[in-house]
């Protein structure tokens, strides 16, 4: 079992670890770590983010991309403005050239030499994640999904894992064998996958109190998938028991104004990203058995970063005295 920690090459996660080599690899030995699953915003440059380090790559994600792939212009003109504004977000003005968009990661991945890449299959207007009425159902997201992921599949290496990431919005939500079986069984790749987000699975049940009653939520997930939980070859592990803010927020009105920043700000009070602290989680880790654990957070300075993996290690019963370790980020 590889142990991770997320990282992109953002110019703010550059600033983190000081645009430094040696910062990272110091923080990757203190915490025993296998290496990263990275994200690229951006070139990538091998001195900072060394391949070595490099287990898997997340791919580029849009919550927002239905109504750009059907071609529908007047919805998009609607929530844009204009053609140069749908641009920037998707990098191209049709289909073709966004799946271009997803060609030049998916080569980064290559040259990173990374084992699995993590595709996000949702969909959600950006209306839609105040007021939950989704225009689109799950089936159609995960058939839409099929759609791009197999005019994708002849340029990931055949010995790449495609991992498909959970979320809470319509599309892979976890909730329906079925759907699940849909996707994994209609890829035309021949290694593929679940990256199971727990926090993003705990986010379906907004009765969640506690870390234990979310433990044994994902728990009964798991195992109603039958068959298909031999899927889940990698964790993103954090928690998230934000059911009362999504149980008041969901009678706010859609904000008219700064509905972008308002909108990110929103999604990360529902997808807290918070570090386990209960021992109960190895009872996820003990049922899966995945390939791959991301120690997965959002963080504010490279000594968040290291507190909150430090508290999820002792979660998870992690080999090694990390009480009696100096923290160098301090």
């Amino acid at each position: 079992m590889l142990k991770l920690v997320n990282l992109s090459n953002c110019a703010s996660d550059l600033e983190l670890i000081h645009n430094s080599p040696e910062c990272l690899r110091a923080f990757l030995n203190q915490h025993h770590l296998d290496g990263l699953e990275m994200m690229f915003c951006d070139s990538w440059d091998s001195r900072v983010h060394k391949k070595e380090w490099i287990q898997g790559v997340h791919l580029r994600f849009w919550p927002n991309w239905l109504d750009f792939w059907h071609g529908n212009r007047q919805e998009l003109l609607r929530q844009f403005g204009s053609d140069d504004q749908i641009e920037a977000c998707y990098g191209a003005l049709n289909p073709a050239g966004w799946l271009n968009v997803y060609r030049d990661n998916i080569r980064k991945a290559k040259m990173a030499g990374a084992k699995y890449l993590v595709f996000h299959v949702s969909q959600a207007r950006i209306p839609e994640l105040f007021n939950w009425q989704f225009n689109y159902s799950d089936q159609e997201v995960i058939e839409a999904t099929l759609e791009v992921v197999n005019q994708l599949v002849e340029d990931i290496p055949p010995d790449m894992e495609l991992l498909f990431e959970n979320l809470w919005w319509p599309g892979l939500t976890l909730q329906n064998k079925e759907l699940t079986a849909l996707l994994l069984n209609k890829v035309k790749h021949s290694k593929v996958g679940i990256m199971l987000d727990v926090g993003h699975l705990m986010n379906t049940n907004p009765e969640l109190k506690s870390q234990d009653e979310g433990i044994d939520y994902v728990l009964k997930i798991i195992e109603s998938l039958g068959q298909y939980k031999n899927y889940i070859y990698g964790i993103h592990l954090h928690h998230s028991l934000s059911g009362e803010y999504i149980k008041q927020s969901r009678g706010i009105a859609v904000p008219q104004k700064n509905i972008l920043a308002r909108a990110m700000s929103h999604v990360l009070k529902i997808d807290e990203h918070l570090p386990f602290t209960s021992p109960a989680v190895n009872r996820i880790l003990e049922l899966v058995q995945p390939r791959y654990v991301v120690h997965e957070f959002m963080y504010t300075s490279i000594a968040d970063w290291s507190r909150k993996v430090t508290t999820q290690q002792q979660a998870v019963r992690y080999l090694g005295d990390l009480t009696n370790e100096k923290n160098v980020y301090r």
